[in-house]
């Protein structure tokens, strides 16, 4: 017995995986790089020490008044490209950092100060 598959059914399937294809491309595309990068907390901690350490701490808990504390996890309750942002223009007392580091590494020492929340 061979069952046959209705030639509307195909043509449905057909069309269906075309679109799943097509929806996953646009989000594809339209998905941030950032979003696209796995971070490395190695680094990240490296560069956090280079740059971060002297107002926010070893532990993230901040030296200086105002700092966010980010051992409470509080300051990273936003997504990457938000904090992203903050970091490469600055904030309050905190420079900028757009130029003197790359966005990749900005996003290593985001997934490092994630490692810090208790």
């Amino acid at each position: 017995m061979s069952s046959k598959i209705p030639v509307s059914a195909k043509k449905f399937a057909i069309v269906r995986s075309g679109l799943v294809r097509t929806i996953l491309a646009v989000a594809l595309c339209a998905a941030p790089t950032a979003g696209l990068y796995a971070a490395n907390t190695i680094n990240g901690g490296k560069l956090y020490g280079q740059y971060c350490v002297g107002c926010h701490g070893p532990s993230g808990q901040g030296v200086m008044p105002g700092t966010p504390n980010f051992s409470r996890g509080d300051a990273l309750l936003q997504p990457d490209n938000a904090l992203l942002t903050v970091i490469k223009n600055g904030k309050n007392a905190m420079p900028g950092f757009q130029g003197a580091i790359s966005d990749h590494d900005i996003l290593d020492v985001i997934a490092y100060l994630r490692t810090l929340m208790h």
